[in-house]
């Protein structure tokens, strides 16, 4: 329930202030916007609000369609709709999914849309989209304003990193530094992440023990990726499903290499009713060497409801210990983590430049990452509200809410700008064309195009919440 509620509150904050955009400027330039909403509101509204005669009315659960109200049309109708899949702004004189044609079957007025000249029609399309953008570089700003960052730089993991099996199969090794890629010095994971998997870049440096070994990384590997990510994701849907108590584990693809050394130890649970405790190192799981902590891990996966053998440390001393693990497939322990982060304090004006080049660098690898959606892996990855939703913690937390708000609201910048009839920059294509042949598209034209639009954004859609549903039961 709290991973809905910071959806559906994310939801509606983009939307607002994505349809604020257009709002705006279509007042700037004084253009009738006739109604405002957040949500769509198919045949009845939760409620609707509008100022005529000198004062507000207000209605709840009203049927759509008001002679009273709609004769009022020089100021807005504001409300809230039922279906929580966006919202919308219907402004005067534009052929949209609010009007046809035949709403503009009289003359052009001066308060209308399709009356006003193309670059100021232009900057009432995009004012969403900027509004969308501007709004995460707020975000941005002002998180890193009120918490800083907090980073892990490569140099600080001194114990090198730990690979999952995809990128052993590219020829790492556990416990491998990454010195360089084509040449240059990664100086976080993320750019690991952004240099091999979104950029494709296939040359690498690794310090092995004493040696440097150079490694050519394959050239699909960003799909081999997202379909190594989508075997493991069934895995992890089965195990839910077999038992509902199951937490789901992340993929780990590449991280710090942390030693499976106990530091915290829950009570009631196999670890400590085997007798470990605090300080011990393991280093083996049924007779599996496992040197760290993500390879124990890992190795548990393979004894659901099994009777394991558990060889460890403790004080120089090599030890076994026989445990019964559950569904979960969890020991219950926290590894001890000798990680040295760095903490970034900013004042204000600091947090400027900072916050905007953390939110560029969101829509630069968003950007990169995007080709990968045309792929057969990626098409299988695509995700509906389901899979955004699940982006979102289980537990409450500022930070984490207004971080991915703030990504969101980037990524709808971004999809919005995408030149498919009915989006935004379907519209801003056409106003482009436009302005460059000085011949403005038909209504009737269109019309038709955002038809056409509007039923592929339909498809779309349903084909990514049916992703949700297929992973729900398969």
């Amino acid at each position: 329930m709290i991973q809905v509620l910071q959806f559906v509150l994310a939801l509606s904050f983009l939307v607002f202030i994505h349809e604020l955009g257009h709002f705006t400027f279509a007042k700037i330039f004084h253009v009738r916007v006739e109604k405002f909403y957040l949500f769509f509101n198919p045949w009845i509204s939760l409620v609707r609000f509008k100022f005529f005669d000198g004062r507000w009315h207000v209605k709840f659960f009203a049927p759509n369609g008001d002679e009273e109200w709609d004769k009022h049309t020089e100021t807005t109708e504001w409300g809230i709709g039922w279906l929580p899949v966006g919202g919308y702004c219907a402004i005067a004189g534009m052929v949209d999914e609010t009007h046809s044609t035949d709403d503009l079957a009289s003359e052009p007025q001066e308060w209308e849309f399709r009356s006003k000249p193309a670059w100021q029609r232009m900057l009432i399309i995009m004012g969403g989209i900027l509004v969308n953008f501007l709004g995460a570089m707020v975000i941005f700003i002002i998180m890193t304003w009120h918490w800083g960052t907090e980073t892990l730089p490569l140099r600080n993991a001194t114990e090198g990193l730990y690979f999952s099996q995809l990128l052993l199969d590219e020829g790492f090794q556990q416990r491998d530094k990454i010195i360089a890629i084509d040449g240059e010095e990664p100086e976080y994971k993320s750019d690991i992440i952004q240099s091999l998997i979104l950029e494709g870049k296939r040359d690498v440096q690794v310090l092995r023990g004493g040696d440097t070994v150079a490694l050519t990384m394959s050239e699909d590997l960003g799909q081999r990726l997202l379909a190594y990510q989508n075997s493991y994701d069934r895995a992890e849907r089965e195990k839910k499903r077999a038992d509902k108590t199951y937490q789901k584990q992340p993929l780990v693809v590449l991280t710090e290499w942390i030693p499976a050394v106990l530091d915290t130890v829950l009570p009631d649970m196999p670890a400590y009713q085997a007798g470990l405790r605090k300080g011990d190192s393991i280093v083996s799981v049924a007779g599996v060497v496992t040197p760290s902590y993500y390879e124990t891990r890992q190795e548990l996966r393979y004894h659901p409801c099994d009777s394991v053998t558990i060889g460890f440390y403790r004080a120089g001393e090599l030890r076994t210990a026989r445990l019964f693990l559950g569904d979960d497939c969890m020991m219950g322990f926290q590894p001890r983590i000798d990680l040295q982060t760095e903490h970034t304090s900013y004042n204000f004006f600091e947090a400027i430049p900072a916050g905007i080049r953390y939110g560029w660098e969101i829509l630069e690898n968003y950007v990169k990452q995007f080709r990968l959606v045309f792929t057969k892996e990626g098409a299988q990855s695509l995700g509906g509200f389901v899979a955004i939703g699940n982006l979102f913690p289980s537990t409450w937390s500022w930070e984490a809410f207004w971080h991915m708000t703030g990504w969101l609201s980037i990524i709808l910048a971004f999809m919005n700008f995408l030149p498919i009839p009915a989006l935004d920059g379907g519209y801003i294509l056409f106003l482009l064309v436009e302005m460059i042949t000085r011949r403005k598209p038909s209504d009737t034209f269109l019309e038709k195009a955002n038809e056409v639009g509007f039923w592929l954004l339909i498809l779309l859609m349903l084909y990514a919440n049916g992703n949700d549903i297929l992973r729900f039961f398969f």
